[in-house]
């Protein structure tokens, strides 16, 4: 069994997401634990990249800030083996395939696995074109995490077929960023999951409050949010750390 799934076991799952380095990679380290202490369930980290073409302004600003900061994907792994002395619950990786292939992807997911993390999300890489990651990551035991988008009906059962560790539904169309509100059928989406096979369902893409949340969570497995938690890094800086944590804590419990 994925440790994937572990974080869907107590209830509908909070997984807050972060870039890494962003505003340091000392504050991000402080982040994940006081994320883990308010109730996250698992935590996707963002491993800047120069041009992330799914995320909105936020997320694209959180990377610039990062990479001039001097963040490598190297400094990213150190970063996790620091991380995984004390954090138990799962982690994933969220970058862009150029990361990967860069650094040489059988290399690149040997460490994942070597280092504790459980699966990569490649929103860049669409189902048709996974094969070339999905081989290497079988072969080390890591997820790699599918994305379905309101678009494609067709291709969710497809897609869900081969899924592992969780699926992550995106609610809107376009990038990364809250919204004000969210008007795709969800419930649809994940119904398609589900037919096909028994495996979590978390959304993503525009989540950003309490009562959005416990919405998403009424319908899926787990509820994924970024670019209000970026939101608060960029805001606070170096004194971003309680103010995460009770946003987590606040998300967390308006889930249970």
């Amino acid at each position: 069994m994925s440790n994937i799934s572990k974080a869907f076991e107590n209830g509908k799952a909070f997984i807050p997401f972060i870039t890494c380095g962003d505003p340091s990679l000392e504050v991000t380290e402080e982040i994940v634990y006081a994320m883990e202490e308010a109730g996250a369930d698992l935590i996707e980290l963002g491993i800047p990249f120069s041009d992330p073409t799914a995320e909105g302004p936020v997320i694209q600003e959180a990377n610039i800030r990062a990479l001039s900061g001097g963040v490598t994907t190297e400094k990213v792994f150190d970063l996790v083996r620091k991380l995984r002395k004390k954090v138990t619950i799962p982690m994933v990786f969220m970058t862009y395939a150029n990361v990967v292939f860069s650094y040489g992807s059988e290399k690149f997911i040997s460490i994942c696995k070597e280092i504790g993390i459980d699966g990569l999300i490649l929103p860049d890489i669409p189902f048709e074109e996974k094969e070339e990651f999905e081989g290497i990551c079988k072969k080390y035991g890591l997820d790699l995490i599918s994305l379905i988008a309101p678009t494609s009906h067709e291709r969710i059962s497809m897609i869900a077929k081969e899924a592992n560790g969780f699926v992550y539904c995106v609610s809107s169309l376009g990038v990364t960023g809250t919204r004000t509100e969210i008007t795709t059928d969800i419930g649809a989406m994940i119904k398609l999951v589900k037919d096909v096979k028994d495996i979590p369902c978390a959304v993503g893409f525009g989540i950003s409050t309490p009562e959005q949340a416990k919405h998403m969570a009424e319908k899926a497995d787990g509820v994924i949010v970024g670019s209000a938690i970026i939101k608060i890094c960029a805001k606070y800086g170096r004194d971003c750390i309680p103010y995460v944590k009770e946003y987590v804590k606040s998300m967390k419990d308006a889930i249970r």
